[in-house]
């Protein structure tokens, strides 16, 4: 365990030095010498700690380099193509259906993540690769030398289709979900008014001519059941939009 110093010490120890040569009488030139050595002393040991703390934490670093991807190993494209994953996975988890436990709650919590953490494993290569390739490629290619290169540019662009690709599903699953919100709290309102449907119905059977009345409480029973089969075919959709997603994994 690292011990922190008060860099305070540095300027209460003179005086407390001098106090002491005051009280024991003892040179002040043999005091400060021992006081500035004790100063020397405390000042390599505050180096020493924060060396110690940086060496570990670099260590560590290096140890699990492989467990996180940091902004600086990605270019540019992949970066962006990264964050937009990340806001659709976190458009998704903080959704109110996905709270209320509606579009498979626990595969989206454990898949998602993983689907971010694989899209950024892959970009992190693709960016990697993208540098290497054009310190290879030559800008001006002899002539016929270019069919030799192509297979090379092309594997990298195909690598960055199929992840683009997998972000554009990613969105649109987060499209839908937002769509689904969107419905639930209109659902949730209609269920609130559903309850009072026999209120409604009463207050028309009271107030409006018989054949109108039937016409009318028909409406309110037909309306509540329309609501319902929105919502569920809404939610329907967005587990058809996770569906393909999340039963094949980018692993």
């Amino acid at each position: 365990m690292d011990t922190t110093y008060d860099p305070a010490l540095l300027f209460v120890l003179p005086g407390f030095l001098l106090l002491i040569s005051i009280l024991t009488r003892v040179p002040i030139i043999f005091v400060a010498s021992v006081g500035i050595g004790m100063i020397v002393l405390l000042r390599w040991m505050a180096l020493d700690g924060s060396y110690r703390t940086t060496k570990r934490r670099l260590r560590l670093a290096q140890t699990y380099a492989d467990h996180y991807v940091l902004a600086e190993d990605l270019d540019y494209p992949c970066q962006q193509l990264l964050r937009r994953a990340q806001n659709a996975v976190e458009v998704i988890l903080n959704s109110k259906v996905h709270r209320a436990g509606l579009i498979d709650t626990i595969d989206n919590q454990v898949t998602l993540p993983e689907e971010v953490w694989q899209i950024a494993q892959r970009l992190r290569k693709l960016s990697s690769m993208h540098a290497e390739h054009g310190k290879l490629i030559p800008r001006e290619l002899p002539p016929g030398m270019e069919d030799a290169f192509r297979p090379y540019t092309s594997a990298l662009d195909a690598a960055w289709t199929s992840l683009s690709q997998r972000v554009r599903h990613l969105e649109k699953y987060a499209k839908q979900v937002i769509k689904t919100d969107k419905v639930y709290r209109t659902h949730q309102r209609l269920e609130a008014l559903a309850a009072k449907t026999p209120e409604y119905q009463q207050l028309i059977a009271e107030t409006v001519h018989d054949q109108l009345a039937h016409q009318h409480i028909k409406e309110l029973a037909d309306q509540a059941a329309h609501a319902r089969k929105l919502f569920e075919e809404s939610i329907t959709q967005a587990r058809q939009a996770a569906g393909a997603l999340l039963r094949t994994p980018l692993t």
